[in-house]
């Protein structure tokens, strides 16, 4: 699984899933591109790295065409290539039923779950064609098969990732551009702790220790399967979303 002189762009990278995934392809060699909103939150995870100069943090809102074209253009001019994408960017939308979600929620759950990781493949994909080969990583969530991990612009956003993840699978595999999709299920991250809890958001703890795992799954556990899926090692592996829930979706897990 060695990325070596590889070139690995990651979104949503100051934080949680973003973060470890940072840290795992930095150690596996690769020059990683983090992106994310806040540059703070970036500068935060290239401190972690042995060397941050194997790393670029890029402040971006990934829901932004422009932003995301000239940050893609400004890594390969840099790099020459860009070799694998991890779409990881996404924000909850606090469990929100319908009758409770205003319009403007809606479309930015949607802008940034569903048109950044667009907009992001939009930009990357030439690059991989030219290159003839590349692979692309969604990161969708167990919310993309079943309801009840998320509101309905959540549940909307990653069923509609894990469906274009599929589509650019039937566009660009004959090309050399493999995609994927991860699924995680509850994992440790800011999103599933906020500070300021909605009166729908659920007591996730406690429909966690239900689990089959019996715990969270942690953001360095994700980072290795993303690892392992983006390498050569899965080189047949092409239009699959990949579960790492703990058994939620397994046992018919409903509670949240």
């Amino acid at each position: 699984m060695s990325y070596v002189n590889k070139v690995v762009i990651v979104t949503g990278a100051g934080t949680g899933i973003g973060r470890a995934m940072v840290q795992e392809f930095a150690a596996q060699g690769a020059f990683v591109a983090a992106l994310g909103r806040r540059m703070d939150k970036l500068q935060g995870t290239l401190a972690l790295l042995p060397d941050p100069g194997t790393a670029l943090a890029l402040s971006i809102d990934v829901s932004d065409a422009e932003a995301v074209d000239q940050a893609v253009k400004q890594i390969h001019a840099q790099r020459g290539r860009i070799d694998l994408l991890v779409n990881n960017a996404g924000i909850m939308d606090d469990y929100t039923p319908v009758h409770k979600t205003d319009i403007d929620g809606w479309r930015q759950v949607l802008d940034i779950n569903i048109v950044g990781p667009y907009l992001m493949c939009r930009a990357v994909i030439p690059f991989m064609l030219e290159q003839g080969k590349g692979v692309i990583i969604n990161v969708a969530s167990v919310t993309g098969s079943k309801a009840g991990g998320g509101g309905s612009a959540y549940t909307t956003s990653k069923h509609g990732l894990i469906g274009f993840t599929r589509a650019l699978t039937f566009e660009y595999g004959t090309k050399g551009v493999r995609v994927n999709s991860l699924s995680p299920g509850a994992t440790a991250t800011p999103m599933n702790f906020p500070e300021d809890r909605s009166e729908d958001f659920p007591d996730v703890e406690a429909a966690v220790r239900d689990l089959p795992a019996g715990r969270f799954c942690q953001p360095e556990e994700i980072a290795k399967l993303a690892s392992f899926l983006g390498s050569d090692a899965c080189d047949y592996v092409h239009g699959s979303d990949y579960v790492i829930d703990g058994g939620w979706l397994t046992a018919g897990h409903d509670q949240f």
